[in-house]
């Protein structure tokens, strides 16, 4: 069973920030960053469960390649994706998304 991605607001904010950053550094490497997200996405949508859960159900995945996480919530088919950030960004922020939800 395929599971339909959610991308939260903010995390579409996170998507545009490290797109712009790695851009910036080497044109090309935001579009390969985009491509490891896009890939993550994929594989979190055939297999939701197989990371543990952490805070509050929420779920993260090691994106390849690059130092990001993705962290997301399953929600019967639904899989919603709260942030996609860098590994070493405060696990506060996360909280703080969450929790507003």
């Amino acid at each position: 069973m395929k599971y339909n991605a959610i991308i939260r607001p903010e995390a579409e904010d996170d998507l545009k920030e490290a797109f712009s950053w790695y851009e910036e550094r080497k044109i090309g490497l935001g579009y390969d960053f985009l491509l490891q997200v896009d890939a993550g996405i994929n594989f979190i949508s055939r297999n939701p469960e197989i990371h543990p859960i952490e805070y509050k159900g929420t779920r993260k995945h090691l994106i390849k390649r690059f130092p990001y996480k993705i962290i997301y919530l399953v929600d019967g088919e639904k899989i919603i994706i709260l942030a996609v950030i860098h590994g070493k960004r405060s696990p506060d922020l996360i909280k703080k998304r969450i929790d507003s939800i």
